[in-house]
This record gives structure tokens, sequence and C-alpha cells, in this order.
């Protein structure tokens, strides 16, 4: 894992990113890998575009999709592809108005507890994304939320699998927030991923979450504004939504590869190229497969 010619040559990991076989698909994932992406994690799609899964039986058979999307990138691309499936807190959220509190409860409760399975089967290698609602809910909500988003913590520490968090965006207040309940569930704190984070990786900032960092504009400057040392425990995002409905919601498959060689150039100006490396090294490569681990392919 080097640098040459002033651009790194080693492995380049997005950790969440979403790809539609109905939608861009492998061609997607194609502008990845051309663009010099390595790895990704595949995370679960809801079907917010289409009917949400009303039983068990009908996410099992999401889940299925997910897995067999990944086997096709795979064999099609040739990236290392590691799954990460849970049920979204949005499908929770607009549940409970359909289906009411206990019921959409217990569905994404056994819904946690099937992605698990398959995480304990090597299928899978993280929860998520799971978490509250990003938007303003009623307070019944809201607590409800956080009970549950407590409950499903305690799942993933006992299963010994990590998360991916999808929540709101507060900056170190959320952190805070999220930490407290991290240690009342007995989750290791580094075990929880902030996914779609802020560029400030900082201890005081993050609370000693894991941020899967989202790689727009200004990401490159504040990451290096605050990274700490080699040893953060932050990697790189796009959150990439392959929805033609939604196109430029997020950030394109090509973002991470480009906001690597970018983050690679400047810091060339203000550390030795060893520590560069390292430093590269450790986001794509050391953090994430401690992480995430291995893969059944």
């Amino acid at each position: 894992m080097t640098i040459s010619g002033g651009r790194w040559t080693g492995p380049i990991w997005d950790t969440h990113i979403h790809l539609d076989l109905e939608a861009r698909g492998l061609s997607a994932a194609r502008d990845f890998a051309n663009a010099g992406g390595t790895h990704i994690c595949l995370v679960h799609k809801p079907g917010f575009s289409s009917s949400l899964p009303e039983s068990i039986e009908q996410v099992d058979e999401a889940y299925l999709q997910t897995l067999d999307l990944a086997k096709s990138v795979r064999k099609n691309v040739g990236l290392n592809v590691h799954v990460i499936l849970g049920p979204h807190p949005v499908v929770w959220e607009k549940q409970v108005h359909s289906m009411g509190m206990e019921l959409a409860t217990q569905l994404h409760l056994d819904s946690v507890e099937l992605a698990l399975n398959y995480c304990a089967e090597g299928q899978a290698v993280a929860l998520g994304e799971v978490g509250r609602p990003h938007y303003p809910v009623s307070e019944e909500i809201w607590s409800a939320a956080n009970i549950q988003l407590e409950t499903v913590m305690q799942m993933a520490s006992r299963a010994g699998f990590p998360i991916q968090l999808h929540v709101e965006d507060n900056g170190s207040t959320t952190n805070a927030e999220l930490a407290s309940i991290c240690d009342r569930a007995g989750l290791n704190r580094k075990r929880a991923v902030h996914h779609y984070a802020s560029a400030n990786v900082s201890e005081q900032f993050t609370h000693g979450l894991s941020s899967s960092v989202s790689m727009g504009k200004n990401s490159v400057v504040e990451l290096i504004d605050s990274f700490e040392c080699c040893k953060s425990s932050w990697t790189m995002e796009t959150d990439y939504l392959d929805d033609p409905k939604r196109p430029g919601a997020v950030l394109g498959p090509k973002t991470v590869p480009k906001r690597t060689q970018n983050l690679a150039s400047e810091l060339l100006t203000i550390l030795s190229q060893n520590e560069v490396e390292e430093l590269l090294s450790h986001v794509h490569s050391v953090w994430p497969n401690q992480l995430y681990g291995q893969i059944d392919p």
C-alpha cells in the first residue's frame, strides 16, 4: 500500500453505498471501480419507491435480493463487497402510522434479529442502517425510537457485530447522546458507526463513535483540520442512493476514489510520505477490516 507519483495506489473503500439493479446497478459499481475503488459496504436499501414490507417473510425476501446483488457485483465487477443488512428507522416511523406502534416495533426488532442471523452465517458483516428518524417527529415516536435503538444496540452487542447508524444531524450533541445509549446498551462506541458523518473526526466531536464520513466538497479540508492521528476510527462514504427519481441527492460513486487522491495530495504537503501511507492504509484497510472483517463470497 504505497503512494506513487503523488497518488494512493492501495485499496479504496466506500463504507456506505446503495445499489439497485433496477437503476444503474452494476454500471454505478463499475464507475466506482474504474475510478480506483476496490471495496464497498453494500447497505440494504428499503423499497421506499414501492411497498414497504409488512411481514418478516417480506423483509427476508428483500434481504435476499441485497445478498444476490452483492454476488452479482463481485462476479461481474470484481469488487470486494461487504453486505450490511437491517431495517431502516424511517421505514419503522412510517409503519407506526400505518401498522401501529406495537406491530411496527415488533417487525423492526424481528428484522434486526434476522439481519444478525445473516451476519452470524457470514453472509453479512454488520447491522444497518438502523437508528432513529432524522426529521422532527412527535414526542411519543421520538421516545419510542430511542428505547428501540437501545434494544437494537443490545442485540448487536450480544451478537458481536458492529452497526451503522442513521440519525439526525445535530453535531456533537447527537454523538454524545448516541455514545450514552451505547454505554447503556453495552456496545463499544467504536463499534457504532455514525453513517453520513461530519468530516470533523476529533474525539471531542465524535465522543468515541466511529465515523463513516460523507465525502462532500469541503470534507478533505475538514478532515485535515480535525484528524488526530493515523489510528482514528473513520472511513469514507458517499451514501450513493442509485435512485433515478433522486439524481444528485447525494454523492456519486466516483467520489470516494477522487476525494482519496485529493486527501493524499493535501496531506503530502504537511506530512511525510510514510505518514500519509500509514493514514490512508488505516482508513481504507486496517480499520474497516477490523470493523467488518472477512466475508463468505
